[in-house]
């Protein structure tokens, strides 16, 4: 048999958080559609909870991997993913994951792709893959301004001026070893910086980035520069809103459909930050404020004995005087089928990357709030305010959020006329989506072929439009 004709066999390893595996899902089924076989590999937690959302189509050229984290006594088998997992015990759930380095090892053998994807907190993966001889390149995530920003910073680079001053992070944001919030969140090791440099350099000849050059395209351009690598846009990857279920669906938009268009915000802050009793105050007052009609989506961490019940985690009788206006829904939500609501004119959001893509993908221009201890979020903050797609709430000089600028910034970007090029640039941004469509994976095919080329093999594309 030709090996150039045999179907490329590529091997997916997320890091193990929502919104990394839904991520990595959505390039697998675009990669399928290019006829390649997706290997995709988490732990049972994980892939308990996505299997049912696959449809028989994608099962065929979709297997699912199990990889087996060693049971730490802190850390028992449901909390082998991010989702719901208690903030103190995150350092121990990345520890799991480095000391199963042997089982993936026995994976990569097992299977033999011909390509890993990996992502940036499985730096040893790159180097379990070459000494197979599997050439493995780098899915981030996240936005390409962030590691631009972070590279330049650490590098240090003398007599360079850094080319976007609108760029910088407030001192609120800085983590130091005294910080922590109510949930026991601690900044991050700075030990980490070398694993993340590891990361991207071990990724062959380019790097993956979930963005769309109308959006990043000069940061792409920089981060090239710097990392001497060529940084490929997969696009927003953004799940399809039908492909969406959930419990409370049908109640949310009826209440939804009962609004005036572009009347209402979603607020959601991703599903791994659990809000502080004094944020969740200050958003609480702003929302009512503010007077605009919301959906409040509000999480806690799973297993939490102090858990409080709704009622009480809001002020006092905060629902009751809200009453119609405000629609409390407690763990998750169809966040794309509601930001796809015309009802909705806007998104208080802590700009988590795959929330921003989601919010420019429907044209819904974005109130940033991003959470403290996130380094990510105050840089997407400042990036979604520079493209002018949303506007940021600012913290005071101590961190805090304060209402009466939550207030301001709600009804400056949904309700005065001063919104009105915001809420137009993120209608713009939503139908350059809309038109490019797939053009960002079939650039990434080209650069994967390029990568196999070397190796002997070649995609060999019949793409099909699903």
């Amino acid at each position: 048999m030709d090996t150039k004709q045999k179907r490329i066999r590529v091997l997916m390893f997320p890091w193990l958080a929502h919104s990394h595996i839904s991520s990595f899902l959505e390039l697998a089924k675009k990669l399928m559609n290019h006829n390649l076989y997706v290997y995709f590999c988490s732990t049972a937690t994980n892939l308990d909870s996505i299997k049912p959302k696959i449809s028989p189509h994608h099962s065929l050229s979709i297997q699912f991997i199990e990889l087996k984290l060693p049971l730490l006594p802190e850390l028992p088998s449901y909390y082998h993913t991010t989702k719901g997992l208690p903030t103190h015990l995150l350092n121990a759930l990345f520890k799991a994951v480095e000391m199963s380095g042997d089982g993936f090892a026995t994976i990569l053998k097992t299977h033999n792709p011909d390509l890993l994807i990996y992502d940036l907190h499985q730096p040893w993966a790159p180097t379990l893959a070459s000494a197979l001889n599997i050439p493995a390149i780098l899915f981030y995530t996240a936005s390409a301004a962030g590691p631009f920003f972070a590279f330049h910073a650490w590098k240090k680079l003398k007599g360079e001026e850094f080319p976007s001053p609108e760029f910088y992070i407030n001192d609120c944001f800085m983590p130091t070893k005294s910080s922590r919030n109510e949930f026991g969140r601690t900044p991050p090791d700075s030990s980490n910086t070398e694993k993340i440099f590891q990361a991207f350099r071990h990724s062959l000849d380019i790097i993956l980035v979930k963005s769309f050059s109308e959006l990043e395209g000069k940061y792409m351009d920089y981060l090239s520069i710097l990392l001497n690598k060529k940084v490929v846009p997969t696009g927003p990857l953004v799940r399809d809103a039908i492909e969406e279920h959930h419990e409370n669906e049908k109640e949310i938009l009826e209440w939804l459909t009962k609004k005036r268009k572009a009347s209402t915000v979603l607020v959601s802050f991703g599903s791994e930050y659990y809000l502080s009793n004094k944020e969740r105050e200050a958003i609480a007052e702003g929302l009512e404020l503010s007077e605009v009609n919301f959906i409040w989506v509000l999480r806690f961490p799973v297993g939490d004995k102090d858990k409080p019940k709704l009622e009480e985690a809001l002020p006092e009788g905060y629902l009751e005087r809200i009453g119609e206006r405000g629609l409390m829904v407690e763990g998750w939500a169809p966040q794309a089928k509601i930001l796809q609501h015309s009802s909705i004119g806007g998104f208080v959001s802590h700009c988590g990357w795959s929330s921003v893509m989601e919010s420019l993908k429907f044209g819904v221009p974005i109130i940033a709030m991003p959470m403290l201890m996130h380094i990510d979020q105050p840089l997407n903050a400042r990036l979604v305010q520079d493209v002018g797609v949303g506007v940021e709430v600012k913290r005071g000089k101590d961190g805090s959020l304060e209402r009466e600028e939550i207030v301001k910034v709600i009804k400056q970007v949904v309700g005065e006329k001063d919104g009105e090029n915001i809420r137009n640039k993120a209608r713009e941004m939503s139908n350059h989506i809309k038109i490019k469509r797939d053009e960002e994976v079939d650039e990434v095919v080209q650069e994967i072929n390029k990568i196999l080329h070397k190796g002997g093999l070649k995609i060999h594309d019949k793409k099909v439009n699903v």
